[in-house]
């Protein structure tokens, strides 16, 4: 405790020079948490982005990730009801949706369109999209839909294109599962973004009877298991694919291309930003530690000559170094946890990013792993600093330390 007193008190001596560190490292430790807290709240929105998209799990025919195919729903789920009911009663899983992709022409009578279609149990499918699914007018489309009066939900670009609006009647043509061709007509029921402007170009949706209809089938082209925690994920994929081996199952990450693509440049930049920042914090400790050592040379050699052994001169300056590390992490982590919270509460939105049309609100999410890592680093950082700049002043011999000017 005697030497934690003595390295307060020589920190304590220079205190322009001592603040003047602590705030680098200070501004170091925040720098990293709000970086690292931005980054960590871009991943989990674009995690939970495409989890509620796709579905934590997907479950298909067996070829039907792998292969092509000739015919629509060539390698479509027959028996599909009761694989959906079985999955759905795992305490673990709270929806298991039944989805149909299909493709064709879009027509308002004067043009026609390709669209990419998805048939969707209206029940559950737009709980789960949430926020991701913006209506831009009209509704989504009814659970109790009627056979004769099949509804569509437009991506807003593709209903400019059409220049459709809600209410108004629209023909759908695909090819059926016989090779055919068939066609229905359908009226428009909402309008809806997705805020990426190459999917609201060719988006529709429909109720799964309407996509079945038109294809001519009683397939379906997946099943979308939506969990109760996303971090289950894997251990359900490993007991499921196990269960049943004879379906094809794919993750959420399988399909997550964005999000594996922003994580990568995130980990990139905020990588190298991190290291800058701790070479930043390093120098300055070590110039801060070096010039107190030059300082306190003639001291250090009458410390060696009253008997005070070399490792604990130097155990006295890392104290000094640790003294100033704790003390810029604390404020470090004052700063980042302010700004986090200002930043909540001023609702700050960011531009959109490439290739989307809606911003996101700025938050800083700063998970509690990441306060321990930096405070780690800080305190690891100014501790190398301090006894490399000290260790060689600890060994110089007694005469030489005493006659130093």
């Amino acid at each position: 405790m005697k030497w934690l007193k003595l390295a307060i008190k020589n920190v304590l001596r220079n205190r322009r020079r001592a603040l003047v560190t602590v705030l680098i490292t200070a501004v170091g430790v925040s720098a990293i948490l709000i970086g690292g807290g931005f980054a960590n709240f871009t991943y989990v929105s674009l995690k939970e982005m495409a989890a509620r998209s796709s579905g934590h799990l997907i479950v298909a025919h067996k070829n039907y990730f792998d292969k092509e195919e000739s015919t629509p729903m060539e390698f479509g789920l027959e028996e599909y009801r009761v694989l959906a009911k079985t999955l759905k009663s795992d305490d673990d899983v709270r929806y298991a949706i039944p989805r149909i992709d299909f493709s064709g022409l879009i027509s308002n009578g004067e043009k026609s369109t390709i669209f990419m279609g998805s048939g969707v149990d209206a029940k559950y499918e737009f709980k789960v999209k949430g926020p991701f699914l913006v209506i831009e007018s009209g509704n989504v489309l009814s659970k109790r839909e009627k056979e004769d009066d099949p509804r569509v939900m437009l991506g807003t670009d593709l209903a400019k294109s059409l220049n459709a609006k809600v209410n108004d009647s629209l023909t759908l043509m695909s090819t059926t599962v016989e090779g055919g061709l068939n066609a229905i007509d359908v009226t428009v029921q909402g309008i809806f973004s997705t805020g990426t402007p190459e999917v609201d170009k060719r988006s529709i949706i429909v109720n799964i009877n309407t996509a079945q209809s038109l294809l001519v089938t009683n397939k379906v082209s997946s099943i979308a298991l939506h969990l109760r925690d996303t971090e289950t994920t894997f251990n359900k994929y490993d007991e499921f694919s196990a269960q049943y081996p004879e379906l094809s199952w794919e993750t959420w990450l399988d399909q997550a291309f964005f999000y594996i693509g922003v994580k990568n440049l995130y980990n990139r930049i905020f990588g190298l930003l991190g290291f800058i920042i701790a070479m930043m914090v390093f120098f300055s400790i070590y110039n801060t530690v070096n010039m107190s050592v030059v300082e306190r040379t003639r001291e250090i050699g009458t410390l060696r000559a009253i008997g005070t052994y070399a490792s604990e001169i130097t155990r006295n300056f890392i104290l000094e170094g640790l003294v100033i590390g704790v003390i810029g992490a604390i404020t470090g982590i004052t700063i980042a946890a302010l700004t986090s919270l200002g930043l909540s509460v001023a609702d700050i939105q960011m531009p959109p990013p490439p290739g989307q049309t809606n911003g996101y609100p700025l938050i800083i999410d700063i998970p509690a792993n990441l306060y321990l890592i930096a405070v780690v680093m800080s305190l690891f950082i100014c501790i190398l600093a301090a006894w490399l700049s000290s260790y060689k002043a600890a060994k110089k011999p007694i005469v030489g330390a005493l006659s130093h000017v």
